[in-house]
């Protein structure tokens, strides 16, 4: 991406504009509408394990196919939303997941709910491989990050509501009840983003963006594949996110087990440490911006292993501060990663954040089903020391990103207005290397 002129004001919208708000409430609708969705049988898998007659590993099935669905299909959207706008991919994507999710509590078979939460997954992936770079192009550089980080918060936002709304529908109506109020959700935010979203396209400078003449497909694919630092941005992405969902996905067996015994509604609750997710998004921006990235990631890394470790507690409230250990650390990494990448993507920034996204959701897919399998051999003990090797896998390959640059700041037109939310230019600037 060419930067703009030094002495042309940017005219994209500025923190604090109407135009600034209405873009960010309508993404976070958009990944509260994916994230509830995607989510949605997570914590109600021991429902369905009962329901179909099933183990834990087969239930578990229900969010993996769901994910790898998305992992397979994130390049697909990637070139959709460069050809047709990322804002009718992100609609289209929203759109076919919801009708898909309507038909997913009248399944009747095992195989006939995976198929539809597989095809469902798919359609989802158009929202992750579309906004990042959405809001990279439509909000202003210096504002970029922060509108990115405010995304990434409505990631844990719909993935915590959509399970606690599950939870309680599956109590009183069974696991079609807890997807079914899930989809109604998934419809209520597809209808704020089509409502919100400006629009009209932020003016901007002709070269703000490489859509129109630029290196092909293959030649930005090459490049999000071999610029330094990114494979293995993509490997965190893949082994944490594996150890965040093998303690996910198994958490409401352990709950609803001895020596707990809760509901299915009660262990739903314990969901509600996804604002803690919040929370460790919304700060590992200005964090990066003091002690740089890899510092963050390692830091984070090391403190979701103390929260796997606290996991073998025997007492709810001991599991609980676990789990707000965890929920935080793990997406302070993924904040982190994912704007790094962004910002060490040139070329292909686009087919940069589908890799990762990628990455991301086949570790779900992949080890939370292991893990599920682990967890039948072994209990809730060996899927728990199954995440810690992840994690500790994650913090050896992140050794490589030990020397990596730190994002330049973002371009600013010669008269600079004064940061918006706090901080200097140049902090925000730095920040973009936290957030996207």
């Amino acid at each position: 991406m060419t930067a703009t002129s030094p002495t042309t004001p940017d005219p994209r919208p500025r923190a604090g504009s109407r135009a600034y708000r209405r873009t960010v409430v309508a993404l976070v609708a958009a990944a509260v509408a994916t994230f509830a969705q995607l989510w949605s049988v997570q914590p109600i898998l021991p429902a369905i394990a009962e329901g179909f007659d099933t183990s834990a590993s087969q239930a578990a099935l229900t969010v993996s196919v769901a994910t790898g669905g998305l992992a397979g299909f994130t390049l697909v959207w990637s070139g959709a939303a460069d050809r047709f706008g990322r804002a009718r991919v992100i609609t289209a994507s929203l759109l076919v997941a919801t009708l898909l999710g309507c038909a997913a509590p009248l399944a009747a078979d095992l195989w006939l709910l995976l198929a539809l939460r597989a095809l469902q997954g798919a359609a989802l992936g158009g929202v992750p491989a579309a906004a990042v770079s959405y809001l990279a192009e439509e909000i202003h550089p210096a504002d970029a990050p922060r509108a990115t980080g405010l995304y990434i918060a409505g990631n844990p936002l719909g993935g915590m509501g959509g399970r606690l709304l599950a939870g309680f529908a599956a109590d009183h109506g069974g696991w079609a009840w807890g997807i079914a109020a899930n989809t109604l959700l998934g419809l209520v935010a597809l209808a704020v983003f089509v409502l919100v979203l400006p629009r009209g396209r932020a003016p901007r400078p002709a070269t703000a963006s490489g859509r129109a003449a630029g290196p092909s497909l293959a030649a930005r694919l090459r490049s999000a594949l071999t610029a330094r630092g990114l494979p293995a941005l993509y490997a965190q992405a893949l082994l944490l996110m594996g150890a965040f969902m093998t303690v996910y996905n198994l958490l409401g067996f352990r709950l609803t087990a001895e020596p707990f015994g809760l509901s299915q509604a009660a262990a739903s609750l314990l969901f509600l440490s996804y604002t803690a997710g919040m929370l460790g998004s919304a700060v590992a921006g200005s964090a990066t911006a003091r002690f740089g990235g890899y510092a963050v990631l390692t830091v984070s890394t090391g403190l979701m292993a103390v929260g796997l470790a606290g996991l073998f507690a025997g007492v709810l409230v001991g599991l609980l501060a676990a789990l707000l250990v965890l929920t935080f650390s793990f997406f302070s990494a993924h904040a982190t990663a994912s704007a790094w990448v962004g910002s060490r993507a040139s070329a292909g920034r686009a087919q940069a954040m589908a890799l990762y996204t990628l990455a991301y959701y086949l570790g779900s897919s992949l080890f939370g089903w292991l893990g599920g399998l682990v967890y039948d051999a072994a209990g809730w003990n060996g899927a728990v020391l199954f995440a810690v090797g992840l994690c500790a896998a994650a913090a050896l390959v992140a050794l490589r990103l030990r020397r990596l640059p730190a994002p330049a700041p973002a371009q600013e037109p010669t008269k600079q207005t004064p940061d918006r939310c706090g901080g200097s230019a140049a902090a925000t600037g730095h920040g973009a290397g936290a957030r996207g």
